[in-house]
């Protein structure tokens, strides 16, 4: 089994190789980023063991390129820093696992042994209608190459109207899946957010891809 550990800690990427290497892993070491990011590119491993705090790039740029590209070798990051936005902010950038650090190196075992039983899967971390590209692990909209800010809300409404491309989606099924079921507002909110939809991934750039069909919802259209 092979594995890569991106950390610039080089005491502590010794001890993890050496009893990684104990254990039967092949480690290959990278102490920056962004040789992390290309050894990752260059070899094929069972997992990569990823820091945070990095020179040259940090780990959530390098888990989120790796997943950019395609790259869904299972990956376990480690940071010195807790708490539940760091951990949200890890698993959003692609990751499969998150430990914090100082760790236990018997945890660490467990839980990379874990990740390389699972192995890769095919995980397409973006829905593309057109030229319209909707990435909902990283919160992130694009068309073509020009990225287009969405406030939450409305990348909840267009992911759902993504996730279901050249049909129609109804305004109901638009609350149930951007809304909680507790929701007992306006229905017509849906209406606010399709038209602020519109008006950024649209109307600049001379679409209509967004369609209103009358007394059944909304349709987005490639």
């Amino acid at each position: 089994m092979r594995v890569l550990l991106v950390e610039d800690e080089r005491r502590l990427a010794d001890l993890v190789k050496s009893g990684l290497a104990d254990e039967g892993f092949a480690v290959d070491v990278a102490h920056d980023g962004a040789e992390g990011l290309w050894l990752a590119g260059e070899h094929d491993y069972d997992a990569i063991v990823l820091d945070v705090m990095l020179p040259r790039l940090n780990g959530y740029a390098v888990c989120r390129r790796l997943r950019d590209d395609g790259n869904w070798t299972p990956i376990m990051i480690l940071t010195a820093k807790d708490g539940e936005y760091d951990e949200a902010e890890a698993l959003d950038t692609g990751a499969d696992d998150f430990l914090s650090k100082p760790f236990s190196y018997v945890v660490l075992l467990a839980r990379l042994r874990a990740l390389v039983r699972r192995g890769k899967a095919a995980r397409p971390v973006a829905l593309t209608v057109g030229d319209l590209v909707v990435d909902p692990a990283g919160l992130r909209c694009r068309r073509g190459e020009v990225g287009i800010a969405l406030t939450p809300k409305e990348f909840a409404v267009l992911h759902a109207l993504a996730r279901r491309p050249g049909e129609v989606v109804s305004k109901a099924d638009l609350l149930a899946q951007a809304w909680d079921f507790a929701y007992d507002g306006d229905p017509s909110i849906i209406e606010v957010y399709i038209s602020a939809l519109r008006r950024k991934i649209d109307a600049p750039f001379g679409r209509t891809s967004l369609v209103t069909v009358r007394g059944a919802g909304y349709r987005l259209e490639s």
